[in-house]
């Protein structure tokens, strides 16, 4: 197991700093060769959300990238192991399936409670030690800084909600996370980009939002989660290895490139306001 997460980290002097805990694809071959498939393990990465932010460095935003799987450890779960929507389904501070309910390791290759501890030593706790110093630096030079958690799931996965989940979903952890006028700054720009969206529904915002959002401190923390088709031309229903992640399409993702680029301006506005 490596001593630590290999992490991209790109410094600006804005007051906006991405998060991007779970784009990673990289797996140990010590936690690999236990997988039932290295494909179901990378299947619910948030596929291509590097790209699709990429202009975040023209407005000298922070940007800090993880490199591991979520299946190693997912860097958006509270470390502690408590659910962060407790009474729905969801996966688990090392998962142990898929969204979609499927095994990801072989019979009795599972980690224990000791591996679990091993990995947040690792994996996890080298990523948030990263965002936090990072948030430091930039709440040191300006009076707000805003974290942006940026995240991606496929629009239709019946075990975690019904129907078609809403092109954008903006979490604010029921409005704690940040300042009200900076929601609501985002949730207009949403509401005039022609797509479906929602403010704190099925997905209020994970731990890097609730930890992090301290409105009081000077730090706004917003959770933006795409479904998939906004950037990818995505169809509805299940996939397989076969036809999952589909490519990355830059003419496709340009609509969504344009609200988004919008709403990191609005968060600067904000921040430097």
């Amino acid at each position: 197991m490596s001593d630590a997460p290999d992490l991209v980290i790109r410094r600006g002097q804005a007051p906006l700093v991405l998060s991007l805990p779970h784009v990673g694809t990289a797996i140990p071959e010590d936690i690999e060769t236990r997988l039932v498939s290295p494909w179901l393990a990378r299947k619910d990465a948030d596929w291509w959300i590097d790209k699709l932010y990429d202009f975040a460095a023209e407005l000298d935003a922070t940007i800090v990238r993880a490199h591991w799987s979520r299946t190693v450890i997912d860097l958006n779960r509270d470390p502690t192991g408590v659910s962060l929507y407790p009474g729905q389904a969801t996966t688990g501070l090392c998962p142990v399936e898929t969204f979609d309910g499927e095994p990801l390791y072989r019979p009795d290759e599972e980690p224990d409670a000791q591996e679990i501890e091993a990995r947040k030593v690792a994996f996890y706790q080298p990523y948030h030690a990263a965002l936090s110093k990072e948030i430091s630096r930039i709440r040191n030079k300006h009076e707000r800084v805003v974290v942006y958690d940026c995240h991606s799931i496929r629009s239709a996965i019946p075990r975690l909600f019904a129907g078609k989940l809403p092109v954008f979903n903006l979490g604010t952890n029921s409005g704690a996370s940040a300042d009200p006028e900076l929601v609501q700054h985002v949730a207009d720009i949403l509401a005039t980009s022609g797509r479906s969206h929602v403010v704190d529904g099925r997905f209020k915002g994970g731990y890097i939002t609730r930890h992090y959002g301290q409105p009081e401190k000077g730090v706004h923390a917003l959770q933006m989660e795409i479904a998939c088709r906004g950037y990818i031309p995505e169809a509805l229903g299940p996939v397989s290895e076969a036809g999952w992640p589909i490519a990355y399409n830059t003419a496709f993702a340009a609509p969504t490139r344009v609200t988004l680029l919008s709403v990191l301006t609005a968060c600067l506005v904000f921040a430097n306001g």
